[in-house]
C-alpha cells in the first residue's frame, strides 16, 4: 500500500478508535490521551526520503534496461544532468502519481528530454522484470509526445542488492508491507549531475515546472539554457528545507544595477561616436 494509503487508513482507524472527549465537569472521567506514536504502522515508521545533497551515485551498479539488455547506472551518465525517479511499475497509485506529476512538469519544459537532460526511472521491487519496464516507457513517451525522448528515458529494473544500494545512496527509504502485499514508500524525484553528484530533491507527487528547469540548469554548470536562462537563476536561492526555489531580492538588485550600468555605458560610447562623427 502507499504511504499516502497507510496514511489515510491509519488517520480513520485513529479517528473510530478514539474515545469521545470527556466533559469537564463530568464526575469519575478524564479526558482521553491522544493517538500514541507507537500506533504508527510500522511500513510508515521506516518510510523516509533525505536529501543526500553534493554525494555521489554508485555509478557501477548493475542494471536491465526496458528492453532486457544488461548495463550499468552510470551509462546515463556523463553529458547530460539526469532526473532520477523511483517508481515500482505494479504500483496501484503513488508511483503513477508521481511519474505523471513528473511528465505533466517536463511537458511544458523548453528543454527536452534526450536533448538537454535524460530521465532514469528505477524500479525498487526486484521481483518486477523488463517486460513491464517496456510497458511503462511505452506509456509514458505516448504521454510526453516529443521526438528523441526514447534515447533519453530509460527504466530500470535490476536485484535486490543494486535496489538497495542505490536507494540507500540517494536517501529514498521504503518497506514492505506485508499485509495489504505493497510497498509503502515517500514520493518526488532527485536532479542528478552529469557526473552523478545529486543535486536537488523534489517531494510530493506535483513538480514545479520553473523549479525543475531551475534545478536542471544549475545541475549542467551552464551547459544548458541561454543567456537569459542564467541570468534569472542567478535570482533564485535553492531552499533545501522546501525543496523548491526562492526568489532573491537582493541578487535581483544586484542584477538590476548591472544590467542599468551596461546600457548607461553603451549609451554613452554610442553618443561619443556620434559626437566624433559630427566633428568630423
Amino acid at each position: 500500500m502507499s504511504k499516502m494509503t497507510l496514511a489515510s487508513a491509519f488517520v480513520v482507524m485513529a479517528l473510530a478508535v478514539m474515545p469521545a472527549r470527556a466533559q469537564p465537569d463530568a464526575p469519575g472521567l478524564r479526558e482521553a490521551p491522544g493517538t500514541p506514536a507507537s500506533m504508527v504502522p510500522t511500513a510508515l515508521q521506516q518510510v523516509a526520503f533525505e536529501q543526500h545533497l553534493d554525494e555521489p551515485l554508485p555509478l557501477d551498479l548493475p542494471f536491465r534496461d526496458e528492453e532486457g539488455r544488461a548495463v550499468r547506472l552510470g551509462d546515463y551518465f556523463g553529458s547530460r544532468p539526469v532526473v532520477l525517479a523511483f517508481a515500482y511499475y505494479e504500483c496501484p497509485m503513488l508511483c503513477t502519481q508521481v511519474l505523471n506529476g513528473l511528465t505533466s512538469s517536463l511537458s511544458v519544459l523548453d528543454l527536452s528530454i534526450g536533448r538537454e537532460f535524460d530521465v532514469v526511472t528505477v524500479s525498487f521491487d526486484p521481483r518486477e522484470t523488463p517486460v513491464l519496464a517496456a510497458g511503462k516507457k511505452k506509456a509514458y513517451l505516448d504521454r510526453y509526445k516529443r521526438e528523441g525522448a526514447a534515447a533519453g528515458w530509460h527504466f530500470l529494473t535490476g536485484d535486490e542488492k543494486s535496489i538497495a544500494a542505490l536507494t540507500s545512496a540517494a536517501g529514498f527509504r521504503y518497506a514492505w508491507d506485508t499485509e495489504s502485499q505493497q510497498f509503502a514508500h515517500a514520493s518526488g524525484i532527485v536532479v542528478v549531475t552529469p557526473d552523478g553528484r545529486l543535486s536537488r530533491y523534489f517531494f510530493g507527487i506535483e513538480y514545479a515546472p520553473r523549479d525543475v528547469k531551475f534545478a536542471l540548469l544549475e545541475s549542467s554548470a551552464g551547459r544548458i539554457g541561454t543567456m537569459a536562462d542564467q541570468l534569472l537563476l542567478y535570482c533564485y536561492h535553492y531552499d533545501p528545507v522546501k525543496g523548491s526555489y526562492s526568489f532573491v531580492a537582493m541578487n535581483a538588485v544586484r542584477l538590476g544595477g548591472a544590467v542599468t550600468l551596461v546600457a548607461l555605458g553603451g549609451f554613452v560610447v554610442v553618443a561619443i561616436r556620434r559626437e566624433h562623427r559630427a566633428g568630423q
